[in-house]
């Protein structure tokens, strides 16, 4: 966003929020860093003014979860089993099958999992 820039969200989605990534924006009279994350209620009207540098945003938007989701390290799921599958073929390095692909022309850099010992 141009600074000063203004962007009224959609009100027509169950759950919003924004992610500032750089910049700032001023909702509702406060302002808002590089980093931060809010979370609208459904049908409020919210309208994003970019700060005097400008601002870049990630909007997320969609319907309400149907149920618990599990967060560990970068993964998310709707169960402890697949979180587990996740976390151990991550462990495993399972690249070559596909569960965890890279976009054409990038080389793997091999992040351990938190409290993985890596492997030469």
């Amino acid at each position: 966003m141009q600074p000063g820039a203004k962007l009224p969200l959609p009100d027509n989605h169950e759950d919003r929020g924004l992610y500032v990534t750089s910049g700032s924006v001023r909702i509702a009279g406060d302002e808002f860093e590089s980093g931060q994350m809010m979370v609208f209620k459904p049908g409020d009207a919210i309208t994003v003014s970019a700060g005097s540098t400008g601002a870049r945003l990630m909007l997320l938007g969609g319907e309400t979860l149907n149920g618990p989701r599990y967060i560990s390290w970068n993964f998310v799921a709707s169960s402890r089993e697949r979180l587990e599958a996740a976390k151990e073929a991550w462990i495993q390095g399972d690249f070559e099958h596909g569960r965890f692909r890279l976009p054409v022309g990038d080389e793997l850099e091999f992040i351990p999992f938190p409290g993985q010992v890596k492997s030469s």
